[in-house]
């Protein structure tokens, strides 16, 4: 039925110009529908209305949906006519100072506030979280108007909570907690976060202390909670379910999930609920999703994207490096960081060099980060970086997210887990090197920077071996082709260099063991994105000899390379191997004993394999010292949460016996 509904829509926006420019990133669907609650499940496709674009455009009649006076609310003091609570209001309008509503909110907030089931396509950065918390706490708030006043704080229970948020990310998750918290803050409702990377056990003393009327969470962590009966955690008297970034859901595959965690929930039938499912794209996946969620009876379908919209991937100036080798992509990318770093101290960018630097896989960005500490180490980097990846601890995640959010110029190198819903404010450059897994990939992360009315630029860097994949990939984009970067086609094999090069083989040794990790991790997506394997395997060999300066390649086992596609290629095999290389190793090549491997002390490298012993034992302490101080800040921070912990239970405490007075 929703998908009958959806691709009816769907086809009568197909011819839109703006939509052809963008079709394989935002699949086009009507600007909204809307059926009678009164109409039946059997009778529905025959009764509910559609519009595309361009019929909602040109429907000004008096029976259009988007001329009712609830699409005439701009600001948001006016929701009060809407019926929305005064409390939420004064602290949006007077905490927040927030006045005007993005279209987005203008859009979602006044159909949301009717109670009816809403699938709603939105971008992320048009202030889609707001559109989406107020209709919900306000539906909270109606089914137990006494958490609307301050004075009912402290009666929360973890068994009885009243709506959910799922988030695809840790990081976003948390980030909509953090604007909940903000909304609730002179009503009596309380926020929970629960994410997966955080200790479980922690987050349950919290809740089951405190209690939980809104809990935001993971999909993985949410689903572990409901299932496991000793956690406490329950909503038998749910009031909404909001599905934030659904599409990015399915795509790392949390369908089983969220099908476990709607079992654990009350049946409709039981107990009503308003469910709310936002996504920046409609797949058929996301469909089959609607389906077995939302009302199909009582829904509204809301298209936040208008048909003259000019996305970013449209008008953002964006850049294509051809890379002549993966020995070139490093000393390109910190020769790009360096010479924009300086445009802005030389007043020739008005805009800081705020920079998220993406890469395929988490051993790239662990090697990245090396990189960049050591460059700072050295005095060559001239900006603080941090790193993001899906290996780090939670509250390491949240640390480096917090910090690069308040920097000035900054560079965060960071694996997909930001691409999608993350807020960084003033982001001026997103690079992305190799070829992105897919369009909608490169799409999102270009999001990141251009986001309101700011300045922002895309570049993208291609090895030669993946150049033709990534050119047919991003076919149709308006992506330039740039050769401003002198390292970008420095002949390595040649023996040609630049400063950048010359710096990748001075940290050679440093970051042997962590390049080796990402040297394996390249073919994972080159395998499918290298015009030729042997091509794909002699480049980052060279990268390994050449670029870093190692001996020879790393070594690799027979069932690896199998599994890979790779065994008769010229792998550097283990010894003992039954296969052996193609063709050996140029003469050329550096013959000097391979370095020792490289710990990793709490992210950064801790240096080894120093020519003098003296110089090594000076470099372990002051490294081991650097990790000391790490481990004392972690501390630092956890008896802070401890604090934070104790003074709100003494603030329960206290509302609670005001509470009871006032009942004296």
């Amino acid at each position: 039925m929703l998908r009958h509904g959806f691709r009816r829509c769907a086809g009568r926006v197909a011819g839109s110009p703006v939509l052809l420019r963008g079709r394989a990133a935002l699949r086009p669907v009507a600007l909204s529908c809307r059926c009678d609650a009164k109409v039946t499940a059997r009778k529905f496709p025959l009764a509910a209305r559609f519009y595309s674009s361009e019929a909602a455009a040109q429907d000004t009649g008096a029976g259009s949906q988007q001329n009712d006076a609830s699409a005439e609310v701009t600001e948001f003091e006016q929701l009060a006519s809407l019926g929305v609570h005064t409390n939420l209001l004064s602290t949006i309008t007077r905490d927040m100072n927030y006045q005007t509503m993005t279209p987005v909110q203008a859009k979602t907030i006044p159909a949301a506030l009717k109670g009816v089931d809403v699938v709603a396509q939105a971008k992320t950065g048009t202030g889609k979280t707001l559109a989406f918390l107020v209709p919900l706490l306000q539906r909270m708030l109606i089914e137990d108007p006494k958490l609307a006043s301050r004075a009912s704080f402290g009666t929360a229970k973890s068994n009885d909570i009243r709506g959910i948020v799922l988030s695809p990310t840790r990081e976003l998750a948390e980030q909509i907690a953090v604007e909940a918290r903000r909304v609730t803050r002179n009503t009596g409702l309380v926020v929970q976060c629960a994410v997966g990377g955080t200790q479980k056990s922690f987050m349950l003393r919290q809740t089951q202390r405190q209690g939980c009327h809104l809990l935001v969470a993971t999909p993985g962590r949410l689903n572990d909670l409901l299932r496991d009966p000793s956690s406490g955690i329950d909503a038998p008297n749910l009031a909404a379910l909001v599905l934030d970034e659904a599409d990015r859901m399915l795509d790392v595959g949390f369908e089983q999930e969220l099908n476990e965690i709607t079992s654990y929930l009350p049946s409709p039938k039981e107990k009503v609920r308003q469910t709310m499912l936002v996504s920046a794209t409609i797949p058929d996946d996301v469909i089959r999703l609607a389906r077995t969620m939302i009302r199909p009876d009582d829904f509204r379908f809301i298209q936040t994207i208008g048909r003259d919209e000019v996305l970013t991937h449209d008008r953002v100036p964006q850049h294509l490096v051809h890379v002549r080798s993966w020995a070139n992509v490093f000393p390109a990318l910190f020769e790009l960081i360096d010479r924009e770093l300086e445009a802005f101290r030389q007043g020739q960018r008005r805009m800081p060099f705020k920079a998220i630097v993406y890469f395929n896989t988490t051993a790239l960005v662990e090697l990245a980060a090396d990189l960049s500490y050591l460059r700072r180490r050295s005095g060559e980097m001239k900006a603080s970086s941090f790193s993001i990846h899906s290996k780090l601890q939670q509250a390491a995640r949240t640390r480096a997210a917090d910090a690069f959010r308040t920097s000035g110029c900054a560079v965060l190198f960071s694996s997909d887990v930001t691409a999608r819903g993350m807020d960084f404010p003033n982001v001026s450059h997103v690079i992305q090197v190799d070829t992105p897994r897919d369009r909608e990939s490169y799409i999102h992360r270009l999001g990141r920077t251009a986001r309101g009315d700011k300045e922002g630029e895309g570049w993208i860097l291609a090895p030669q071996v993946t150049l033709q994949s990534t050119r047919r990939l991003l076919h149709g984009l308006p992506i330039n082709p740039n050769n401003s970067l002198t390292s970008s086609g420095v002949k390595v094999e040649s023996g040609e260099v630049s400063r950048h090069h010359e710096e990748m083989k001075e940290f050679g040794r440093d970051v042997a063991a962590c390049f080796t990790a990402a040297y394996k991790s390249v073919f994972g997506l080159g395998v499918a994105t290298a015009q030729d394997k042997n091509a794909l395997v002699d480049d980052v060999n060279l990268w390994a000899i050449n670029g870093f300066g190692l001996a020879e390649p790393p070594s690799v086992g027979n069932d690896w390379a199998r599994q890979m596609g790779l065994a008769n290629t010229n792998l550097n095999f283990y010894r003992g191997s039954s296969y052996e290389r193609k063709t050996p190793f140029p003469s050329s090549f550096n013959d000097e004993p391979v370095a020792p491997g490289l710990a990793r002390v709490h992210g950064r490298p801790m240096v080894g394999g120093a020519p003098a012993a003296a110089s090594a034992t000076e470099e372990v302490a002051e490294e081991a010292a650097l990790a000391a101080e790490e481990m004392a800040e972690e501390a630092a921070s956890a008896a802070e949460e401890m604090v934070k912990e104790a003074a709100s239970a003494v603030e329960m405490t206290e509302q609670t016996v005001r509470n009871i007075e006032e009942t004296k």
